[in-house]
């Protein structure tokens, strides 16, 4: 079979996602920290970005002047790629939103701080103290010998967050050299430092340890921790009752003990950063209805420097290169205005829709929540499933029921005898449930089945129980109490 060169001609469609297209749909997936944080660094690599202050009074290009640049700079009146995408946010009640936002000075989707006072939010980021400085601190204030306290350095760099030392004696003596009898000695050294119980290998140990700092050794906590952690996981105290011949009541007195004892010694000293959360959106009610309001308290409000675009104005001011690089700025400028204003409108239709979906959660709570996916938004705002999806994707809404993920209204549908449910309803009412029974007489799932069915929802057992499981609640013994 001869071998020949052909030359063939073949014509084909394809999305080809420029870096302009690229920023456009990070920014519109982007939180608030973060998009301030790439808006704050946009303003120093752009000269041709300023921040507007509230003092500024900045003169605005004319529209002979934005022609003239534009022409100059290659720009035509073609549709871009990002319009053509998001072409149908043109709604006209987003439209009339966003005039009313501009006629009184304020950004298009922003509100000015201090506009609506009672709506400040801080953001505070608290650092925990540290717990390996912490144990250090103390370790270098005992008078155990510097070898034992080189082991315990070693022994607390191993501590996991919990406080639990993770590293084998075979782990730490490779590190150190030292042998067992050392090593043993450092463990028992940090294991008395405070918080009680750190230290420890697992919960059983950390237990004991923090008994034994209260002075109970012996007693009959200790033998329970030592010996029936899995009893007492059940709550079966009538057994170990019996094991150690003692009354009911004796035994739910140590599980009392037992429950005041810390499981995680380093819990409040992760050292970790505690970030609270921004709304993005706030929904505010109304003699009207329900007003939107887009949140931009601690984003830098961003416009074209008007230094710079009178320079581009000057055509023969500059050499190629200084041009091509002005340019390139100003286009990068306009895009990025561009995008965030899209990013505004977007996040708006979105909310809007969301409201209009669950307008009875946002009058009576989570009970009036409503099934809910991201093609039913989508569909309605003729927008694909992947945009929204980015709209809320690690966004907040606050509202007069308190401060919610985007995701958090989208829901999957139980059936009832009354149509659809939302699931997350359903959580909410084994919550309360379990919240309102008797805590001697715990409700088995199959009870909670038949308080379900009671009020026309039909619901399986296996469901209640996964449900209660995802909530965090303990089974129907685990929830029992004696007194």
């Amino acid at each position: 079979m001869a071998l020949e060169h052909k030359l063939e001609l073949k014509l084909s469609q394809k999305l080809v996602l420029t870096p302009q297209l690229q920023q456009a749909i990070k920014l519109l997936q982007m939180p608030q920290l973060e998009l301030s944080q790439t808006l704050s660094q946009e303003l120093i690599e752009n000269p041709f970005l300023e921040e507007i202050m509230e003092e500024s009074s900045g003169e605005e290009l004319t529209r002979e002047e934005i022609e003239s640049i534009e022409t100059d700079t290659g720009s035509d009146d073609t549709e871009s790629p990002l319009e053509k995408m998001m072409s149908t946010l043109n709604g006209s009640a987003v439209d009339e939103y966003f005039e009313d936002r501009s006629s009184d000075g304020r950004d298009l989707g922003y509100f000015t701080p201090g506009t609506i006072a009672t709506l400040s939010y801080e953001q505070f980021a608290s650092q925990g103290e540290n717990l390996y400085d912490h144990l250090l601190w103390q370790l270098r204030l005992s008078d155990a010998p510097e070898s034992i306290r080189q082991i315990g350095e070693v022994i607390i760099n191993n501590l996991d967050d919990n406080g639990y030392l993770v590293a084998t004696d075979e782990d730490i003596a490779k590190s150190t050299d030292a042998d067992a009898d050392n090593i043993r000695k450092a463990i028992e050294l940090i294991q008395e430092f405070d918080p009680p119980g750190i230290g420890a290998r697992d919960i059983r140990e950390c237990l004991l340890l923090q008994i034994k700092q209260l002075g109970l050794e012996g007693s009959l906590p200790e033998k329970i921790i030592q010996n029936n952690i899995e009893e007492l996981k059940k709550k079966n105290y009538q057994h170990i009752a019996r094991l150690y011949n003692a009354s009911l009541d004796e035994v739910v007195a140590a599980v009392k003990v037992i429950e005041g004892l810390e499981p995680k010694p380093a819990r409040n000293f992760s050292g970790a950063n505690v970030n609270y959360v921004i709304p993005d959106v706030f929904i505010i009610k109304t003699d009207d209805g329900y007003q939107i309001i887009l949140n931009d308290e601690r984003l830098p409000k961003l416009r074209i420097n008007n230094f710079y675009k009178k320079l581009l104005l000057q055509k023969n001011s500059f050499s190629k290169e200084e041009k091509l690089f002005l340019d390139e700025k100003f286009r990068s400028a306009t895009w990025l205005l561009k995008s965030l204003d899209q990013r505004n409108r977007t996040i708006y239709r979105v909310t809007e829709s969301i409201l209009n979906f669950q307008h009875d959660f946002f009058d009576g709570g989570v009970r009036n929540l409503k099934p809910l996916n991201l093609k039913d938004v989508a569909l309605e705002l003729s927008l694909h499933e992947s945009t929204i999806s980015r709209v809320t994707s690690n966004k907040y809404l606050s509202c007069g029921h308190g401060i919610f993920c985007f995701k958090y209204f989208f829901t999957s549908a139980l059936q009832s005898n009354t149509g659809e449910i939302s699931s997350t309803s359903v959580k909410d009412m084994i919550k309360k449930i379990v919240s309102e029974e008797d805590t001697k007489k715990p409700l088995s799932d199959k009870r909670i089945v038949e308080m379900f069915k009671n009020n026309n929802i039909v619901i399986a057992r296996r469901t209640v129980a996964k449900y209660r499981e995802e909530l965090k609640i303990p089974s129907q013994n685990q929830r029992r109490r004696f007194n």
